[in-house]
């Protein structure tokens, strides 16, 4: 299972309030199965992780900016949350632009938490179903989504979960999702 990705690349675009282990594990789990990972933001250098929103937790470095990034470069994108992240994204139009274009793609598309916030911003959620952290839900319903409240969300190429919580699924989720894009490239040959 190390190599099941074999180099595909993932996006990740987070800003500073980024919920640590929403980012951290699932590139972990990405890493481990061979995938290449790449975190966008908004400004270059670092971005601030939080611990429940509320509690300094480090820093990533950023790779790229998300308004120098494009789609085609990457194989699914993955928006981790906190509350502070998304808000800061949602009301960068490069960002938007970004999320909004990937969803257009059909490649997969996963966001945990708070994180459907960006989503709701691009004007992809009507008629999706997806999970999200509670507080968001009624947001997320009056944008014309189907809300369950389930670990993990699977509709086509949109992949969500609710909260930390629920990464161990989210992650195991998100690997599948995108061996199955690799192994349908292959398929198609």
């Amino acid at each position: 299972m190390a190599n099941e990705l074999n180099g595909k690349r993932v996006a990740i675009l987070a800003a500073d309030g980024v919920e640590r282990v929403e980012l951290e594990q699932p590139r972990q789990a990405l890493d481990r199965a061979g995938a290449v990972t790449e975190l966008l933001s908004l400004h270059d250098g670092q971005i601030q992780a939080r611990n429940n929103d509320l509690d300094a937790a480090g820093t990533f470095d950023v790779d790229a900016l998300v308004r120098s990034a494009a789609v085609e470069d990457y194989d699914a994108l993955l928006l981790p949350g906190g509350t502070v992240n998304p808000d800061k994204l949602r009301v960068d139009q490069a960002a938007v632009d970004f999320v909004r274009d990937f969803m257009a793609s059909g490649k997969p598309v996963a966001s945990i938490c708070h994180g459907p916030w960006t989503l709701l911003e691009a004007g992809v959620v009507a008629g999706r179903t997806l999970t999200s952290f509670p507080s968001i839900r009624t947001d997320l319903r009056n944008a014309g989504a189907t809300v369950v409240d389930e670990e993990v969300a699977i509709d086509g190429n949109l992949i969500t979960s609710r909260s930390p919580d629920d990464l161990p699924a989210f992650c195991d989720a998100i690997v599948r999702a995108l061996a199955r894009v690799g192994a349908a490239a292959k398929d198609a040959r």
